[in-house]
């Protein structure tokens, strides 16, 4: 990943976690906590592709592992969103933009849904009941219901916002520099120079020829006549 992309997912991270930790979790709402983080993976994933998804998801569910109050194993949250990162990146156009909204409110809502069914798989595996106590219906719909009203307002915006950090001119220029640095190189050994002098030495053998021909053929005329 590129520093801008690294630097830009890191913030974003970090403030998702902090809003969804200190607000979001104490507005005590019925069923689940409303995933800013998981929206926030979605989205840079749907700008960066599969690869990006999967670090940046994996960054983020590590983070929130560790981060408190958490009370579950640690990697539980991080191997959620690194795939969920990772398939969200398969959405990613080739041009980078999509067309419509359609296609990132199906992600949410899968990853809404896929997101609460894995993390509850997890925990099943680790000996974690609390899904059951709580019960995982009412926790699919009320994390698939807050994520849907709550990504229109958040999506957007960070997908606009990842795109043009990464579009920075600097990079871009930086790249160029390379890629100049790259033909010169390519230039100077595959001997280009060298070939160029050759075809300006031949053409002024050439040039000497045909000055050569053109004098022995105006002494011939003079001998004609």
């Amino acid at each position: 990943m590129r520093v801008n992309r690294i630097l830009l997912s890191s913030a974003l991270v970090v403030v998702a976690l902090v809003l969804q930790v200190s607000v979001l979790a104490r507005l005590h709402l019925p069923g689940a906590v409303p995933d800013l983080l998981l929206l926030t993976v979605l989205a840079l994933a749907m700008v960066y592709g599969h690869v990006g998804g999967a670090l940046v998801g994996f960054g983020a569910g590590l983070l929130a592992d560790l981060a408190p109050p958490a009370d579950h194993a640690a990697g539980r949250y991080a191997l959620v969103l690194c795939l969920v990162g990772y398939l969200a990146g398969l959405v990613k156009p080739d041009n980078g933009r999509l067309k419509s909204a359609t296609a990132p409110m199906l992600v949410v809502a899968a990853a809404a849904v896929g997101s609460t069914l894995l993390y509850a798989s997890v925990g099943a595996l680790v000996g974690d009941t609390a899904a059951r106590h709580v019960g995982l219906t009412g926790l699919v719909f009320s994390a698939l219901v807050y994520d849907l009203l709550i990504a229109p307002f958040v999506v957007p915006g960070l997908m606009a916002l990842a795109r043009r950090a990464d579009n920075d001119p600097l990079a871009d220029a930086g790249s160029s520099a390379a890629n100049a640095t790259d033909i010169s190189s390519g230039w100077l050994s595959s001997g280009t120079g060298l070939r160029i002098g050759g075809q300006r030495g031949g053409g002024l053998k050439m040039r000497a020829v045909r000055a050569r021909a053109a004098r022995a053929g105006r002494i011939k005329g003079v001998k004609r006549l």
